[in-house]
């Protein structure tokens, strides 16, 4: 009776497993989607607690050569393999989003147009400090550009730092480190929650 309970415990698992891997196999992701995930290190705990969210990071899903990357900015901005992205987060968790009506409203000549604006990203360097321009660049501020500059679409609209949860210590430990005692708290600023929480875009994938 035990053997046979155990046996039937690890079936169960073994489907539960199959079943999320089939999942990922067989979900096909398109030009266009935004990925999120949660980074391990101290700014990204400060960013998830600032944006009250799980998500520290996120990226735009590009397709070349029947190759999936992901186009993230990190030092420096640059094209990342989609397997290699995955594997930089924690428990290679993450969700896919995708702009509802995608397939209307991103089409061959819009998506050449994203590419074409992102293209002048690359290579520049990862903003630390969060300010709204284009010199350097920062995760979500790179998806909210490549939308609003070769699509026309603001996914969400900024918001000023001051906005977020800035009272944890942590949080306010990396702002003196950076900005010392002239906090920019009005600077416009794009966190990956917002554009999670888009009401322009919906869920196609999360393996949390």
């Amino acid at each position: 009776m035990k053997k046979n309970l155990i046996l039937i415990l690890i079936g169960i698992l073994f489907l539960s497993f199959n079943c999320k891997e089939k999942n990922v196999q067989n979900t096909t992701f398109q030009n266009g989607d935004i990925i999120f995930q949660t980074s391990e290190s101290q700014q990204c705990e400060a960013v998830r607690i600032a944006t009250n969210s799980k998500f520290s990071h996120c990226g735009i899903i590009f397709i070349e050569d029947g190759k999936t990357y992901v186009y993230e900015a990190v030092q420096p901005v640059k094209m990342t393999l989609f397997e290699d992205w995955i594997s930089q987060g924690k428990d290679s968790k993450y969700v896919v989003q995708r702009l509802k009506n995608a397939n209307e409203i991103l089409t061959t000549e819009v998506l050449k147009k994203m590419r074409t604006y992102g293209n002048t990203m690359n290579d520049k360097n990862y903003d630390i400090y969060f300010e709204w321009s284009d010199e350097k660049i920062y995760c979500s501020e790179l998806v909210w550009k490549i939308y609003k500059n070769g699509a026309n679409i603001e996914l969400c609209k900024t918001k000023k730092l001051k906005d977020f949860n800035l009272k944890n210590p942590l949080v306010q430990n990396i702002m003196k480190e950076r900005y010392g005692n002239n906090i920019p708290y009005d600077e416009a600023v794009v966190a990956p929650s917002q554009l999670y929480e888009s009401s322009m875009v919906e869920k196609i994938f999360d393996n949390y």
